[in-house]
């Protein structure tokens, strides 16, 4: 039958819905909310297509009202996790052998299914069972998770077009093939749209894929995966499991054909993964892919050019929208001293005026952390804050876990810019301010390059353009994503491609051509279409 060159649908980003009162959004989100806290929900594993359940079942509840009963999901043991691996390669082999326009056919389904009937449904268990308001949940589960996989489409048609030059009577091609064994998908609990994009990256490019998500997104990676079977992912693609982070490694990175791992959570777990496969490098196939995003202390540096107005909602949006819980949550500042008493009065004012409380509510702005963990070590940073003479708490410092797990936005001010607060990551709605001699930009620049392990986002605000350019440049390995006059979130897919280096992980940037390109294995085939006869070059010939 007639093959083509096929055109993929050109990739948009999804328009957000404001959910603004009376708006037909907001009445569907709030159905669904209603319908999902009125039943509890029993979550399998999802193996070779198969729903699997253990005798071992984990309860899931809202951070906000951790008293109400959500569902339980059955937690995976060892063998699960060998099942798992054994299913992924089983449907390796056809996967891979699937023409590309199918594959692309799948996700971009996936895309429309989330866009449309599963919109609501998606984004209120990401609201329920991450503590999302419905604005972080849209910009999260709906419009992100669309974008990567409507414009990982795209760029997957763009790598396979890439091909070299040919010479005279010669025809070099460039195959694009997936990776040899399977891949491991480690996903956090923050983004319910990284935990669909890391195990659908690699499978759009034709691997198959062991899930793992974090405990806290169990409810809606459920309902993701919900998605990705309706939308015609084939059985053992993705295999959705959920182990201890211990047997599962003990499993996967001991497996011959362990051929690479999607990574997004912390520095110190990242680091100790790539010393076990360091460790077992010899037990493997191929030299196997390791692409990591982890921490971040992000910052905001502001030159005394600045506009006050801008620099504080920088601050009140880049430090605590969805609790300060994402990687790239402003956790640090640095301001002049000629701003401070203008800056500070604008975000006192926005703080006082933020309501914290259940994501039900849609005028809620803060709402709970993920957990009694992170409760308990933010709880701990705010107590040491209040007893040290170094340091004063301006803002917040109160909390209260009795029905949900609620930190109020907490600002700190510190006289050393190496103040723990500064340095460590805290992962939650607490800012740490220093600020400095509004004549001293270039050394505070210097503080700010050397301060953190990390490097994911950063941000300069000023009017100063001469500042400006001298910020980007000394700051140019300080933050994968750089910000000028911006808060230091919200990275769009296909506009602000996502990844940091140093302590941030590898910067194989999510949301764009590169983060692909690590997920195939290209293969140089090479044909000549009049090969010589004779072994003798002219060189040879005699004078």
């Amino acid at each position: 039958m007639p093959k083509g060159i096929y055109k993929v649908p050109t990739a948009v980003n999804e328009p957000i819905k404001s959910y603004a009162a009376g708006s037909a959004e907001r009445k569907e989100l709030q159905a669904m909310l209603k319908e999902l806290r009125s039943k509890e929900i029993d979550i399998p594993m999802y193996i070779g297509g198969k729903e699997i359940r253990s005798e071992n079942k984990s309860r899931l509840a809202p951070p906000h009202d951790h008293k109400h009963t959500l569902g339980h999901f059955h937690k995976s043991d060892k063998t699960h996790v060998t099942q798992a691996i054994d299913a992924a390669l089983a449907a390796k082999e056809k996967w891979a052998d699937l023409s590309w326009e199918h594959r692309a056919s799948i996700f971009l389904k996936a895309a429309e299914l989330i866009a449309g009937p599963y919109r609501a449904k998606l984004n209120a268990a990401t609201m329920l069972g991450q503590s999302k308001n419905a604005f972080q949940a849209e910009i999260d589960s709906a419009c992100e998770i669309i974008d990567f996989l409507r414009f990982n489409v795209q760029y997957m048609t763009e790598i396979y077009a890439e091909q070299p030059i040919s010479g005279p009577g010669v025809w070099n091609r460039l195959e694009w093939r997936p990776l040899e064994g399977f891949i491991y998908a480690l996903t956090p609990f923050n983004f319910t749209a990284i935990a669909g994009n890391l195990p659908t990256s690699c499978a759009m490019m034709g691997n198959v894929v062991v899930w793992k998500p974090s405990n806290t997104q169990v409810y809606s990676a459920n309902v993701l995966m919900e998605i990705f079977q309706k939308a015609g992912v084939p059985d053992g693609v993705i295999n959705l499991i959920y182990p201890s982070g211990p047997d599962a490694a003990d499993v996967v990175f001991n497996h011959k054909d362990f051929a690479g791992i999607h990574f997004t959570g912390s520095t110190e777990v990242f680091q100790n993964i790539w010393q076990t496969i360091g460790n077992n490098i010899h037990k493997y196939r191929s030299y196997p892919r390791i692409v990591g995003e982890t921490g971040g202390k992000d910052f905001i540096m502001a030159h005394k050019s600045a506009e006050a107005k801008s620099l504080a909602v920088a601050i009140s949006r880049g430090a605590f929208e969805y609790q300060g819980q994402k990687c790239s949550a402003a956790s640090r500042a640095y301001i002049p001293s000629n701003l401070w008493n203008e800056v500070k009065g604008y975000v006192l004012a926005d703080l006082k005026d933020m309501k914290m409380g259940p994501t039900e509510d849609f005028t809620n702005f803060i709402n709970a952390v993920i957990d009694e963990k992170s409760f308990d070590k933010l709880a701990k940073y705010i107590d040491a804050a209040k007893k040290d003479s170094n340091v004063e708490v301006i803002a917040g410092g109160n909390y209260d876990k009795s029905k949900g797990y609620f930190i109020e936005p907490t600002i700190i001010v510190a006289k050393d810019p190496k103040y723990v607060t500064m340095c460590e990551e805290l992962f939650g709605p607490v800012l740490t301010i220093f600020v400095y001699d509004a004549d001293k930009f270039e050394e505070t620049l210097e503080l700010v390059d050397s301060t953190s392990i990390y490097a994911l986002t950063g941000a300069i605000l000023g009017q100063d353009r001469y500042a400006l350019e001298l910020a980007t440049k000394k700051l140019s390995n300080a933050a994968g994503n750089f910000y000028i006059n911006d808060k230091c979130t919200g990275a769009v897919v296909g506009q602000q491609p996502f990844g940091g280096a140093r302590g941030s992980g590898t910067n194989d940037k999510a949301g764009a051509k590169i983060n692909l390109l690590r997920w195939v294995s290209p293969r140089t085939i090479k044909e000549t279409f009049s090969p010589p006869t004779d072994y003798k070059y002219p060189f040879l010939q005699a004078d």
